[in-house]
């Protein structure tokens, strides 16, 4: 008989957890040092916009226009956000694996924003940040399943 505490054999492991895969490790540092360029790259960005008004230009008419100011400090604490993020994910936890995916996501959507903005560098940013998602989404369960 077993107690309360138990889970049923067939619910219990019996052969050790798989080890991580060279692949799995890899996409995961990829993931990390991209998370921690975007972040950067917002950052920086957000300086820019707090510190130059004329480093954009504004289009009349844009539908989610923003004061400049404003776009500036979502920036500036987003890629603080996803800069810290990156280095987390170095950890190999499961939590900042949802914890990039989630940040990364939430950058896709701040640099289609601001693709007015800046077009070429949001494209750039959007790239890797799918690029970023991609890889967690698909090889941080390897990872996370060892550690």
């Amino acid at each position: 008989m077993q107690s309360a505490d138990e889970a049923p054999a067939y619910l219990q492991r019996t052969e050790p957890a798989p080890a991580a895969s060279g692949w799995a490790e890899g996409f995961i540092l990829f993931a990390s040092i991209m998370m921690i360029i975007v972040g950067l790259f917002h950052a920086f960005f957000g300086l820019a916009y707090l510190f130059s008004g004329e480093f954009l230009v504004v289009e009349d008419g844009y539908t989610y226009a923003v004061d400049t100011t404003v776009w500036g400090i979502v920036h500036f604490i987003l890629g603080s956000l996803v800069l810290a993020a990156g280095c987390l994910l170095l950890s190999g936890k499961r939590w900042a694996m949802i914890v990039g995916i989630v940040f990364a996501a939430v950058s896709v959507l701040t640099s289609f924003l601001s693709i007015p903005y800046h077009p070429a560098w949001s494209i750039v940013i959007i790239a890797l940040s799918i690029g970023t998602i991609w890889a967690l989404a698909t090889h941080g369960g390897d990872k996370a399943a060892t550690t």
